[in-house]
């Protein structure tokens, strides 16, 4: 039976149960958005129990280095003086994790990479050789976050954000490639709103990686409709994972939502929905449920039966949700 590894140890993939590929507990956008930091451990435990009693079993958190504090703050309780390394996540944060985990009995699997620019250390990236970055990534998966003794599970996010990627998103792109040649961990990336993703593709298949191991993430952001089809067919899984457009004050939003039918319609016709995964991507507290956003609850509640509703079948849904996650974490 495979198995895919949590900030708990390993565990059995059938055991993972309902799963969100792509959310943050706690996460430091304040960079480019002022006030957006997600760092409330209580909020943070509530949203998470609220998840476990709507039926959740897995969390997936995606929170890349940088994201975690450094030089733009801190995202993780904690004393100020815990301030990770560049290259990693800080001891806190790793244990915020593992105790949210131990204490809602929800699966949670840490992430390990760097994000995109404005918020790369191009200092720390200059200095340090593509295969060097690598070794980094290899240590959080096989090692543990340095005194943590925690595993990362998956590679991710990693990031380029625009039409182009940067030479420092790049080298992140080729360490995370080769980390993933190494370990057999899957990469998941964040590509908005430009067809980006089939670059991330073209250059994670340059060092060698197959599309079956990359999550392509934010498709859902992209207006081409083309775009998606485009990936499932080179052989990626299409990740429809910012549904927190969907729901702001607690009412569901229906352009964004309509759009997200449509695209799923497309891949479903297409004979693509075995390779579709769905969450939402909180990462700052106005998309926490207590502040009528998705939460972590959305897609097992109120969006579920308005996918539903909108003609997108149940059984699609739930293996999304599930079968699919399985099948995308583990080799």
């Amino acid at each position: 039976m495979p198995t895919v590894t949590t900030v708990l140890g390993e565990r059995e993939v059938r055991d993972l149960g309902i799963a969100l590929p792509h959310e943050h507990l706690f996460a430091n956008l304040g960079h480019t958005a002022p006030g957006s930091l997600l760092a409330d451990p209580a909020a943070a435990q509530s949203e998470v129990e609220a998840f476990r009693a709507a039926g959740g079993g897995t969390i997936v958190d995606l929170t890349s280095a940088e994201l975690t504090g450094g030089a733009y703050g801190r995202a993780w309780p904690g004393p100020a003086s815990d301030l990770h390394a560049t290259d990693t996540r800080s001891v806190a944060n790793v244990a915020a994790l593992a105790r949210i985990s131990a204490e809602t009995g929800v699966h949670v699997i840490a992430g390990t990479g760097h994000y995109r620019e404005p918020f790369l250390d191009r200092e720390w990236i200059d200095r340090h050789s593509v295969d060097e970055v690598a070794d980094s990534l290899v240590r959080d998966l096989t090692e543990g976050f340095p005194g943590t003794g925690v595993r990362a599970g998956i590679i991710g996010e990693i990031a380029s954000n625009a039409w182009y990627m940067t030479s420092a998103e790049e080298r992140s792109f080729r360490a995370a490639a080769r980390a993933q040649l190494r370990t057999g961990a899957r990469i998941s990336t964040h590509a908005t709103d430009w067809p980006t993703g089939l670059a991330q593709l073209r250059l994670l298949g340059e060092e060698g990686v197959a599309p079956e191991d990359v999550i392509i993430g934010h498709v859902d952001t992209v207006p081409d409709p083309d775009y998606p089809l485009r990936l499932a067919e080179a052989g990626a899984w299409v990740q429809l994972d910012t549904f927190f457009h969907c729901k702001a004050g607690g009412a569901i939003v229906p352009g964004p939502f309509a759009h997200r039918v449509a695209v799923l319609r497309r891949l479903i016709d297409a004979g693509h929905a075995g390779r579709v995964l769905l969450s939402h991507d909180v990462c700052v507290p106005a998309l926490l449920a207590r502040n009528g956003g998705t939460g972590y609850t959305f897609l097992l509640q109120e969006g579920r039966e308005a996918l539903i509703d909108a003609g997108i079948e149940a059984e699609f849904i739930d293996a999304a949700l599930t079968a699919n996650v399985g099948r995308a974490l583990s080799s």
